[in-house]
């Protein structure tokens, strides 16, 4: 059964992610664009490195070009933030990636962008399935390939030359090119590597480049930037004398920070910088977002600005649209994903680098300069987080303790509230936070805390630990 998450669909290759289910989700996306008056629309769809991207991206092709509508298939492996500006800027009215993100090499999956780039909420999904429900296999139309593509049904393009140029023009070139910065990048084998070295090399950096070869495997590890995965990253810079080391996931969208010292920089941390950067610096003025599993610092900040930190539900479609609702600079994730205003609606993993290539020369400070700039003034929160590996029978006896029974350990702390909208988040008065939730992309409960004290995250998720039997 295809069922839709918080990123798309993504499945394991040769279990659930089938030509069968591809064909089904293209098909219930097509369904639904005929119901929507989009008969016929011209349909961004792009690929990453994974094992079968390329593969799936002409099956989906086909689907689409069966049903009548005229496929644009990028036709080379590349970031879905690409895929996204593309949607944009052709103002088309659906895209896709074929991408599981930052899953392990195991999964493939898709990842559905509506109007204007941006990723497709639960509404949009939930109508998909429904068509999909409604379609016999045997009754999905498709054309060939290679017969499209030669009756100009199916086309093809690259638009890398676009998507680099509406990041070069916001942010300053000039300046990047007088601070003569090194910088170290670790594609984590994915595809951000030509687009990273190129509006690097064009803002006249030093570039050095590791694990940019093709490798669907992505060296035996997650393509996620964690800090244990960029340990490499980590020593390059510090034996290098790099003045930043940037690494971004499988598919581009989240990015990963190591600081001139090799110290990992915490997606929670990367935000805070950048929100600080833009008002300070560039003298942006305007609201945050946040999930509900990021740091509190962003309200501190905010509040001390005169502005506001929306908390929304894990799932990037929701601060896109929070941020579409209240113009807000800046939006993000403690997973390492961002959005910056005047730019796409979704995560950009390489405009985010960009930017933080600019804060260095803009400020002429270090990052971690920079950071202890902020602490000074607004104190410093430590942050905590842990996954579990679920079975369906253990999620379904978690889910009943937790949001039907309603269970709640004594954490010790004044409880200032609780919230169970996304997960079971726990608000104390002393500003602290805990949350547990389970993941909409892979079957893991997810823990997170954020304290006053290194202790104090710690013994809020020993406690829950214990009081669920993890």
């Amino acid at each position: 059964m295809v069922k839709f998450g918080t990123g798309g669909w993504r499945a394991v290759i040769a279990d659930e992610f089938t030509k069968a289910n591809i064909r089904l989700v293209v098909a219930g996306l097509c369904k639904l664009m005929q119901l929507e008056g989009y008969g016929g629309a011209s349909i961004c769809v792009g690929y990453d490195r994974r094992f079968l991207s390329k593969e799936s991206a002409h099956w989906a092709a086909e689907v689409l070009a069966g049903y009548g509508f005229k496929p644009l298939v990028v036709n080379r492996s590349s970031p879905t933030p690409l895929i996204m500006f593309t949607v944009k800027q052709m103002e088309l009215p659906y895209g896709m990636a074929i991408t599981a993100s930052h899953n392990p090499a195991i999964y493939n999956g898709i990842k559905v962008f509506t109007a204007g780039g941006r990723d497709a909420d639960q509404t949009v999904t939930q109508k998909i399935e429904e068509q999909i429900a409604l379609i016999r296999p045997e009754d999905i139309p498709s054309m060939d390939y290679d017969q499209a593509f030669a009756a100009g049904i199916i086309q093809e393009a690259y638009p890398f030359n676009e998507y680099i140029d509406s990041i070069l023009q916001v942010v300053d070139v000039s300046k990047i090119k007088r601070s003569r910065l090194r910088i170290a990048i670790d594609p984590m084998y994915g595809v951000s590597q030509s687009c990273l070295r190129t509006i690097l090399l064009t803002c006249r950096c030093d570039v050095d480049m590791i694990h940019e070869q093709h490798d669907t495997l992505f060296g035996g590890k997650m393509p996620a930037p964690s800090a244990d995965a960029l340990k490499l990253l980590s020593n390059y810079v510090v034996d290098n004398r790099c003045n930043l080391g940037v690494a971004t996931d499988g598919d581009a969208d989240r990015l990963g920070v190591i600081d001139e010292k090799g110290e990992y920089l915490h997606p929670n941390t990367l935000l805070v910088l950048l929100y600080y950067y833009l008002v300070k610096y560039r003298g942006w003025t305007g609201p945050c977002v946040r999930n509900n599993s990021t740091t509190h610092l962003l309200d501190r900040m905010a509040q001390d600005l005169g502005e506001t930190c929306y908390e929304v539900p894990v799932g990037f479609k929701h601060i896109s649209a929070k941020m579409a609702e209240t113009n807000a600079i800046i939006g993000g994730e403690s997973s390492g994903g961002l959005a910056v205003r005047g730019h796409i609606a979704g995560k950009d993993g390489i405009y985010a680098a960009a930017l933080l290539v600019e804060m260095l020369a803009v400020t002429g400070k270090s990052v971690s300069q920079l950071y202890q700039e902020i602490t000074q003034k607004y104190g410093k929160l430590h942050y905590e987080d842990a996954d579990f590996t679920m079975t369906n029978a253990r999620k379904q006896e978690l889910q009943e303790a937790l949001f039907v029974r309603m269970e709640l350990p004594d954490f010790g702390t004044a409880v200032e509230k609780v919230s169970r909208e996304d997960g079971c988040k726990v608000y104390f008065k002393d500003g602290s936070w805990v949350i547990c939730r389970f993941s909409g992309t892979e079957p893991l409960l997810r823990m997170a805390a954020e304290g006053n004290t290194p202790a104090q995250p710690k013994e809020y998720l020993r406690i829950w630990r214990e009081a669920l039997g993890l």
